[in-house]
Parts: C-alpha cells; structure tokens; sequence
C-alpha cells in the first residue's frame, strides 16, 4: 500500500464541497478580498482613527480598546487605552473582526445593524459560535469606493452603543481622505 495521499479513499469519507475544498488548494491572499477598489487602510489612518476613538471615549470617562482591522480580519493596529480592562482588547478585535468578514458579505457597515438584523434569527447562535465572531454593537466599517476594506472595534465603554460612537468618531477622524 502507498504512503502517498489517495483522493479515492478520501471522496469516499468526505462531502463533495468539502473534497472540493481540500483539493482546490490554498485560499486567495487577503489582498484578493478588497474586489472593486484594490485600496488597503495605510497604517497612518488606521492608527489615527485608533486613537481617535479612544481619546473619543476617554473623554466621556470610558477606558476602551479599539482594533482596527484590514478586509481579511488581520490586525492593523490595537491600541489598549489607559484603565481599561485585558478583556476589552479581544472584545475591540471580535468586533473589528465581525465587521471587516461578514460586513461584506451580509451587507452591513456596522455591527449594531447586523446585531439587529440577525437577533432571534435561525441563524443567530451558528454565526455567534464561529471563532471571533461577536454578536455585540461596537464595530463600524471602513469603505473605500464603495466597499468594506477595513473596521475599527472598540471594547470597553458602557454599552455597545456607546463603543460603536466611539468607534464612529474614529471613522469620522479619517473620513475626508479615504477614496470616494
């Protein structure tokens, strides 16, 4: 018998799709993600628009973290502002991370329009349990001509409403010089 991979007896145990999957190869690179405009967040912006968002929260008392994202939910920047708690720099990334993956897909620029959308929905609890996915308002989408390229998080504040103005006037920050 040969130690060399058999589809034959892989097909045999596997569903179709996920055969297909497999023998497809590696996925498209991140780059590949941003369709239309091919613009990718520079890190100048992204870390203004970080900390935009942290000075926006801290000066109402709140000590957050903020995550900004690219398209392929790679970390562009975490900023971990002063007082706030470990747990809000993970908070900050899920919610970067749900924006910037499944804003694209689902047709949403920010996290509290998808909470909304998809609260008490069949599909609710198996989003909910994919990894970094968080179901909680405090997100808001980058858009570059049209389109989702990066998302910005924040974690901390008193409610997610409160994360997601945060997160807003971070975008607010750098909206004037993304391409249109």
């Amino acid at each position: 018998m040969s130690k060399g991979i058999s589809t034959r007896g892989i097909g045999a145990r596997l569903p179709g799709a996920l055969l297909a999957l497999i023998l497809a190869g590696p996925a498209a690179p991140a780059a590949a993600q941003v369709r239309g405009s091919g613009w990718e967040l520079p890190l100048a912006l992204a870390n203004e628009a970080a900390l935009e968002a942290v000075r926006a929260c801290s000066e109402k008392g709140w000590p957050v973290s903020v995550a900004v994202v690219d398209v392929s939910g790679e970390t562009r920047v975490l900023v971990k502002g002063d007082h706030s708690t470990t747990h809000t720099r993970t908070s900050s990334f899920r919610k970067a991370y749900t924006v910037a993956t499944l804003g694209p897909v689902f047709g949403f620029d920010t996290l509290s329009a998808f909470v909304e959308k998809t609260r008490g929905g069949p599909s609710t609890q198996a989003l909910a349990s994919l990894p970094d996915i968080l179901l909680l308002a405090g997100g808001v989408g980058v858009k570059a001509k049209g389109e989702i390229v990066a998302a910005i998080g924040v974690g901390g504040a008193p409610g997610g409403e409160k994360d997601e103005a945060c997160a807003a006037a971070g975008l607010a920050k750098i909206a004037d010089r993304l391409p249109h």
